[in-house]
């Protein structure tokens, strides 16, 4: 979100794109970067169902995202508050505030229903 409204969303998509970037939070910033012209998305809030991995926060980092907000943790590898704190890096040049826990427990369902189903 920039200014009150949705710029780029965005999906999991490795496996049908044959692309291990397309992590859902990625894809956003690639949609956004294309509607508004710019790579740099300074101010946008971006939302997750699930705490993300170093990549994504990286990229977040690189588009300048003011915030990000995530449902629940990735106990494996999540970059802002399970495996690393990656956000926090002494050496980076841009600030990201993080939010975890909002509609954690329907964010949580959501996922381990989505794996549940793949399990099927």
């Amino acid at each position: 979100m920039l200014d009150g409204r949705v710029v780029g969303e965005g999906f999991n998509e490795p496996i049908g794109t044959n692309d291990p970037t397309a992590h859902a939070e990625i894809v956003a910033l690639r949609d956004a970067g294309k509607r508004i012209g710019n790579y740099r998305l300074t101010g946008a809030t971006v939302y997750v169902t699930i705490e993300p991995c170093q990549m994504c926060v990286g990229a977040m980092i690189h588009a300048r995202i003011a915030r990000v907000v995530y449902g629940t943790t990735e106990p494996k590898a999540g970059a802002i508050e399970s495996a690393m704190r990656a956000h926090e890096h002494p050496t980076l040049n841009h600030r990201m505030e993080a939010t975890g826990g909002v509609l954690e427990a329907e964010c949580r369902e959501l996922i381990q229903e989505f794996f549940r189903a793949k399990r099927l």
